[in-house]
């Protein structure tokens, strides 16, 4: 049986690269390469996958379908985890999320729990807030591997 970390672990090597697959309004798929890394749900501290999106389509497709499927690979190997999304950002409030602190901090923790760094963290979190970026935080429903 394929865990989380089995399945994080396949993208280790690449910064965390996984293709996470969203629903258009029509049912087709839309699907992108993001960054996604492991940590810790900041509410409850249960394990989540995490990271960040900004612009039209993404967001929309998961403020109004929040069920999506991200799948890490490395050569042949890949895993899939499946869940619905979890959005927290200056457009998506989160009961949890106290002010635009925490959430200037909780990007800096996506970023890194993807593989990121950054050797200016004023400049990242600027550009942050003004392409107004929202975490995705996903707890696994379904995870799944061809291992």
């Amino acid at each position: 049986m394929t865990t989380l970390d089995d399945a994080v672990a396949l993208a280790a090597s690449e910064s965390g690269l996984a293709v996470v697959s969203t629903v258009r309004a029509d049912g087709s798929v839309q699907a992108s390469l993001v960054n996604v890394g492991l940590l810790a749900h900041p509410a409850g501290g249960e394990p989540v996958l995490g990271f960040t999106t900004y612009g039209k389509v993404k967001l929309a497709n998961l403020r109004a379908r929040p069920q999506l499927a991200v799948t890490f690979r490395n050569g042949w190997q890949w895993a899939t985890v499946e869940g619905r999304a979890e959005l927290a950002g200056p457009d998506d409030a989160a009961t949890w999320l106290d002010g635009p602190d925490q959430l200037r901090l909780l990007l800096r923790d996506v970023f890194t729990a993807a593989g990121g760094t950054h050797d200016n963290w004023d400049e990242y979190d600027r550009v942050m807030a003004h392409e107004r970026r929202a975490v995705v935080l996903i707890a696994p429903t379904r995870v799944y591997s061809n291992g």
